[in-house]
């Protein structure tokens, strides 16, 4: 086969996936994949089961268009696999009354008139009794909110995109990249590539490939437990939303029992541990399971049972942990999406319509202001 490309995407994750898609299904590009690690792998940031998905974002209003795009876009790609990927069950975005992860969920519901219940924490603990908020605490009920597979998110957007057309490699590890005219020239271990794009969606090996984002897309490790609860009945899909809740030991998420025999919750910057993505340890210490034990106690009591699973997984955080997103300014052929900042996954669908208008047309009709790269 022709060694040249339309567009070339480094790194088949949850956005790499989603971008080939695109090109290949959607735009009618000739589009290589190349992935260093196998896909889907649990070396980055899109393995572990599940991912929350969240319609109220307090994070800032401005995402919630790009959400209700995202939603759509799952549905379309569900469709496309025959496969559920995702799950409304509900999501609670919780915290002491006047805190930022309340307050700003409530907002973005109420600029975007996005229909929600506000819960005080008896009412919380009542209806959902998996849950133990502690008083003072306020949280925001939405029923689209849930979550979705993410392993299996990324194996739809690749047999899709292999049935378009696309050309896909993995353990193919990028050696380097270079603009060559209006074009690019790309060295793996393997072979040499060119093509007229390039999109670079490698997570939390970004800065290898862009080295000018090396201190505004930082990895940092994280650590999930999934415990047995002592009545499993409290913590399944049906009765447990996903939760996102800021408490005096910080801001956590979890999920219900699904897929792995235990309840599964992490802290946001677990240890605030900077890592080299490639000397990132991979093993879990008690301190790790201490940390996620000690909150599900006081907060999520009945699922405080036995380890069934821990693992590691990174971030990759930008300086205000929105997104980056936008073409390199020296060199209009090559666009990135990185520092997800452990709330991107949801987007993915999304951010691939994004990213193939900019390797494309070098600029987008979704409104991408708080992403642009070029905000630093």
């Amino acid at each position: 086969m022709s060694n040249n490309y339309d567009c070339i995407v480094l790194g088949v994750g949850a956005m790499g996936s989603s971008t080939v898609y695109d090109l290949a299904a959607k735009r009618g590009q000739k589009v290589l994949g190349l992935e260093k690690f196998d896909i889907p792998h649990a070396e980055g940031s899109s393995h572990g089961v599940n991912r929350v998905i969240r319609l109220a974002y307090y994070e800032d209003p401005s995402y919630v268009p790009l959400m209700r795009r995202a939603y759509e876009l799952w549905e379309e790609i569900e469709e496309l696999a025959g496969e559920k990927l995702l799950y409304r069950i509900g999501s609670i975005d919780a915290a002491p009354a006047g805190h930022e992860v309340f307050e700003g969920s409530l907002e973005s519901c109420l600029v975007h008139d996005i229909p929600h219940e506000v819960l005080n924490h008896d009412q919380v603990n009542q209806r959902f009794p998996g849950y133990r908020m502690p008083p003072g605490h306020m949280a925001l009920l939405q029923q689209d909110g849930g979550f979705l597979l993410a392993e299996r998110s990324i194996v739809a957007y690749v047999n899709a995109s292999l049935a378009a057309g696309a050309e896909i490699h993995a353990r193919e590890s990028v050696l380097s990249w270079e603009p060559t005219g209006d074009g690019v020239l790309v060295h793996t271990d393997r072979a040499e590539y060119t093509a007229e794009k390039l999109v670079i969606t490698a997570g939390a090996w970004t800065a290898g490939m862009v080295p000018s984002l090396a201190e505004l897309a930082v990895p940092e490790r994280q650590v999930l437990a999934w415990l047995q609860p002592e009545d499993p009945m409290l913590f399944t899909p049906e009765n447990f939303p996903v939760f996102n809740a800021y408490f005096d030991e910080g801001r956590y998420y979890g999920f219900p029992v699904f897929g792995i025999p235990g309840f599964k919750i992490g802290k946001y910057h677990h240890l605030e541990e900077v890592a080299d993505p490639d000397q990132m340890g991979k093993g879990v210490t008690r301190e790790d399971e201490e940390i996620l034990r000690s909150a599900t106690a006081k907060y999520f009591p009945k699922a405080n049972g036995n380890v069934m699973t821990m693992a590691t997984c990174m971030f990759t955080n930008s300086p205000d942990e929105h997104f980056i997103i936008g073409v390199l300014p020296n060199h209009p052929q090559v666009s990135v999406a990185a520092g997800f900042s452990g709330h991107g996954f949801k987007f993915a669908s999304v951010v691939g319509e994004i990213m193939g208008d900019l390797a494309t047309r070098g600029e987008t009709p979704h409104d991408i202001e708080l992403l642009r790269l070029d905000r630093f």
